[in-house]
Order: structure tokens, then C-alpha cells, then sequence
């Protein structure tokens, strides 16, 4: 099994490190977290310390994947990890329960949880979430850093900017786009285009607030 270092040691790291577990291809070396104390146990594995730990021990930490549920906050992971170790190589992550059609594409640092469902020629791209029960359907394009929560799903032909969340239960009709960095509202049901920087929810969903690149949503 090839070994890898997960960066994160919150809720989230739980939910991706038994995925990882489930699969049977990764080696957990060890947990980066600089606000936990290094030596300390989390979820059975150590706690090796924060990124400065990598430019030391780049033997071992050649690869992994970003556990941290908020876009931004796992973007600017990610690139710390890049200025630190620029050939660091991120792990794609798919529960052995997930499906994955023919044609569909699965983006580096992405993991897929358990029932999650790709349709066929669907593009994920890097460093997205698809939590439990998932479904993007076929020819879906998914930007960078997207999250997908529990029981969200779309129609074939969406859209989803970069940065964007669709929460618990949300789903998105055929043919549709969310902008970059938009939030859709757990339980909505998209029916029209919904632009970026926008926090929109309900059934049919609509633009609430404006929101900021960085903004929390967890």
C-alpha cells in the first residue's frame, strides 16, 4: 500500500480517513494539524505535527490528501503544501461504494464517500467533496474545491462553479449553473441558474444574499 499523510484532524478527517481505510490502497502515515499537540493520537493515528513537519521528512511525505470541509480553508492548505514540497502528489479518495460511470473524470485531492454516485462523462475536478449519497448525473462539470453534502445531488448537464457548496438535500435540475463561491441551501431545489457570490435556498431556489470569496459556510 502506498503511504500518505492526511492534513486535517476535525469531523471531516474522520469521514475521509475511513473512506481511505475502505479502499485499501493508502498507508495513513500519520495527521498534519498545527492546533493539535504533535504525538497526540487522533482516529488512531498520530499526530506528526503542522506543514513544516513535510520539508523534513519529505521521504515519507510525498503524497495525501487535504481532510478540511471548508473550500477556502483546504485551498489555502493546499497551497502551503505546494510552496512547501511543489512535487507533493494529493490522492484521489473513492469509497468502495461510490459508482463511477464510464467517461467520468475524478480530479487529484477529490474524495468520493460512501453511496456517492458519478454519471457517465460527469468532470470532477481537484480537491472536491462529495459526501454520503451523493449523485452528480451525466455530463455534469464540477469546478475546483466544491462541496457536496450529504444527499445532494444534480441533474446531468449542470454546472458548479468553483468553490461552491449544494448542503443536505439539495438538488439541482438538469441543464443548470451555479456560479463560483455560491451556496446552495440545504433542502432547495434549483430551477433556474443561480449567479456567483450568492447564498440562494428554497423550493424553487432563490438568491437571498450576496456572499464574499472566503466567506465561512460551515
Amino acid at each position: 500500500m502506498k503511504n500518505i499523510i492526511v492534513f486535517g484532524a476535525g469531523g471531516h478527517a474522520k469521514a475521509v480517513i475511513d473512506t481511505i481505510e475502505k479502499t485499501g490502497i493508502y498507508q495513513i502515515v500519520g495527521i498534519i494539524d498545527g492546533l493539535k499537540p504533535a504525538g497526540t493520537m487522533f482516529y488512531g493515528y498520530e499526530i506528526l505535527g503542522d506543514e513544516q513537519w513535510l520539508a523534513q521528512h519529505e521521504s515519507l511525505a510525498s503524497s495525501g490528501i487535504v481532510a478540511i470541509g471548508d473550500n477556502w480553508t483546504r485551498a489555502a492548505v493546499v497551497e502551503k503544501i505546494k510552496s512547501i514540497l511543489p512535487h507533493f502528489s494529493f490522492i484521489t479518495a473513492i469509497h468502495p461504494s461510490a459508482s463511477v460511470a464510464r467517461g467520468a473524470q475524478i480530479g487529484s485531492g477529490t474524495i468520493l464517500m460512501a453511496g456517492s454516485v458519478v454519471g457517465s462523462d460527469t468532470r470532477i475536478s481537484e480537491h472536491c467533496i462529495f459526501y454520503a449519497n451523493t449523485i452528480a448525473e451525466h455530463d455534469t462539470t464540477i469546478g475546483n474545491y466544491v462541496t457536496l453534502a450529504p444527499g445532494a445531488c444534480t441533474g446531468g448537464n449542470v454546472r458548479i462553479g468553483d468553490y461552491s457548496v449544494v448542503s443536505l438535500g439539495a438538488a439541482i435540475i438538469h441543464g443548470k449553473t451555479i456560479g463560483e463561491h455560491t451556496v446552495i441551501g440545504a433542502g432547495s431545489t434549483v430551477l433556474t441558474d443561480i449567479a456567483a457570490y450568492i447564498v440562494a435556498y428554497g423550493t424553487p431556489a432563490k438568491a437571498v444574499r450576496a456572499r464574499v470569496q472566503g466567506e465561512r459556510y460551515l
